[in-house]
């Protein structure tokens, strides 16, 4: 790895972690910002650097450092929201690898792409809720309550963290090639 891709893999580990910080707490989760710096990671680093991005971020949380929305350590995997956490890393590697595969980047592109994201955030994310919750802290919960409490209450704010991401991409990404040329 190239001493600048080292460096934009903990950039963008670090904006997780203050996109973790920047919260709204609710019952079970809080509305953060992790996942607009999960995508840019992706977007712009690209499916490998931006997945790594994301593993640090995990791991250095895991490691006790307090960078998760409800602080950090090993016993975060108890936690009903770790499953988000381990979706960010494929979420960032799926939207970089759609991005790579499209010639041309347009909003629509960008927007597609981070919503693909956003679904294997769910995909991952709300059954891990559910059986935390169910299983683990013997709370009576439905797939239904799961999907209603992990998913549907956070939609709509991040449709519209897709739209920034979107448009940041589009702002961006041409002055990241320029670069490289």
């Amino acid at each position: 790895m190239r001493t600048k891709n080292i460096l934009l893999v903990a950039i963008f580990a670090a904006l997780t972690a203050i996109g973790a910080m920047i919260k709204i707490p609710l019952i079970y989760e809080s509305i953060t910002l992790q996942f607009l710096f999960t995508a840019l990671s992706g977007m712009l680093l690209g499916s490998k650097s931006g997945a790594l991005s994301q593993f640090v971020y995990v791991i250095l949380g895991m490691f006790g450092v307090p960078i998760f929305t409800q602080g950090g350590g090993i016993a975060y995997i108890l936690k009903p929201t770790f499953g988000y956490l381990i979706g960010f890393i494929f979420s960032s590697y799926i939207i970089g690898k759609i991005i790579e595969s499209n010639r041309q980047v347009s909003f629509i592109v960008l927007f597609k792409a981070s919503f693909i994201g956003l679904i294997v955030t769910y995909v991952i994310g709300v059954p891990y809720l559910y059986i935390i919750l169910k299983y683990i802290s013997h709370i009576h919960i439905t797939i239904f309550d799961s999907i209603k409490i992990g998913c549907l209450v956070f939609l709509i704010g991040d449709l519209l963290k897709c739209f920034v991401t979107a448009i940041l991409g589009v702002r961006i990404i041409p002055g990241i090639k320029d670069m490289y040329k």
